[in-house]
């Protein structure tokens, strides 16, 4: 199968080994970070430096004029990717030999909820998550869009890869994270999720749901569960907890408003891209499940985009749904790489065999610049001898 891994321009510029010895461990192809949120992050390698703090969210490379004028628009990177840190990094990669695809996080951007507060999603006790734009407000959708179109598609690239094209929610790693004490479950997470910003608001009412007593209805069904009582899990714990029309209700309204984000937004790259450009998203087959992997239906998605990036750090399971959906997509098995952080580089070959049979046709592997040594000569090993 054919394997990509994931790098970050500052793994690369700066270090003119870099882009052979990514080269060297077999894979065919890099996807590049072209916009990207905020990090810490190692660089094990680098002649340089091990660290680097991406402070905000970034692109990576000088914007063009379609954001004169607009109060929403990205942030400049800081001096950990300066100028076109992207082009300086995508060129060295390519002259290695890789093909290189642009790697973009959309609707995750911590800086932009700071500045701009009313872009973020707002749950049913009024608390603002400032990394989650809401992506129903219109504004912020076209925001959203034109990014994705600019970052996806830089000069030499071969496709891209959409990271959070969908709702984010409460679960994100924000800085010294405290939010572990109460184990939530898929149901309360979903609950936790739901956005009551005005355009949310709006929706529901248009599904015949009154948005303040929504809201109470989230409080009250979330309060057992803040005391520590066991949720069912999955779907029907929303429904238990919720109600089984009202629970439809909302999900009407996220479902449908991220299908026409992920419609419009891989409309504007198609559009902006050369033929033969390849869109991925990264994704999970359960249309109510939020973050980087954004929740979608498999057979919608599939006739949308060419594939998706499926995430599958605890096993190939979510792969299922998209094999049985589409044949001849891109499936790209996303494994993790790092032992040190909850990879297991030392079963990739079985990881990679589980994920093949159940559809899989691309590996993605995390991630060629944060990765050990030992954890990389696991990955060489896997891709130079099979």
């Amino acid at each position: 199968m054919k394997a990509s891994a994931f790098v970050y321009p500052w793994d690369v510029n700066g270090d003119p080994e870099a882009a052979g010895r990514i080269a060297a461990l077999g894979v065919r192809q890099v996807t590049l970070a072209a916009a990207y949120h905020s990090t810490r992050a190692l660089t094990p390698r680098h002649p340089h430096r091990r660290i680097v703090t991406a402070e905000h969210a970034a692109v990576l490379y000088p914007t063009d004029d379609r954001w004169e004028g607009r109060e929403l628009r990205p942030y400049a990177a800081g001096d950990w990717a300066p100028g076109d840190a992207y082009g300086e990094a995508a060129a060295a990669l390519a002259d290695a030999g890789l093909e290189v695809h642009t790697w973009v996080v959309l609707a995750h951007n911590s800086r932009l909820g700071a500045e701009h507060p009313d872009t973020s999603v707002v749950n049913a006790y009024g608390d603002r998550y400032p990394w989650a734009p809401c992506i129903a407000q219109l504004a912020t959708r076209a925001y959203l869009i034109d990014l994705a179109a600019e970052a996806a598609v830089r000069p030499g690239a071969r496709g891209t890869e959409l990271e959070s094209l969908g709702w984010y929610g409460l679960q994100h790693l924000h800085a010294h994270d405290k939010t572990g004490g109460v184990p939530l479950g898929d149901a309360g997470m979903y609950l936790m999720a739901l956005c009551f910003c005005p355009a949310c608001r709006e929706g529901y009412g248009e599904q015949g749901l009154d948005a303040d007593a929504l809201a109470a209805a989230v409080r009250d069904a979330l309060e057992p569960l803040w005391r520590g009582a066991p949720e069912d899990g999955g779907w029907a714990g929303v429904e238990q907890l919720l109600g089984s029309e009202t629970a439809a209700a909302t999900r009407a309204w996220r479902d449908e408003t991220a299908r026409t984000l992920q419609e419009a937004a891989v409309r504007a790259v198609r559009a902006a891209a050369p033929d033969g450009f390849q869109i991925l998203l990264h994704a999970d087959p359960v249309t109510y499940h939020v973050g980087a992997n954004a929740g979608v239906d498999p057979d919608h998605i599939l006739s949308v985009a060419d594939g998706v990036v499926v995430p599958c750090a605890g096993g190939p399971a979510l792969l299922t749904p998209f094999a049985e959906a589409r044949q001849g997509a891109v499936l790209a098995a996303n494994l993790p790489v790092v032992s040190g952080m909850g990879g297991s580089p030392g079963t990739l070959a079985a990881d990679a065999a589980r994920a093949r049979d159940l559809g899989a046709t691309e590996l993605r592997l995390y991630h060629a610049g944060l990765a050990s040594d030992g954890d990389l000569e696991a990955v060489r090993s896997l891709l130079t001898t099979s």
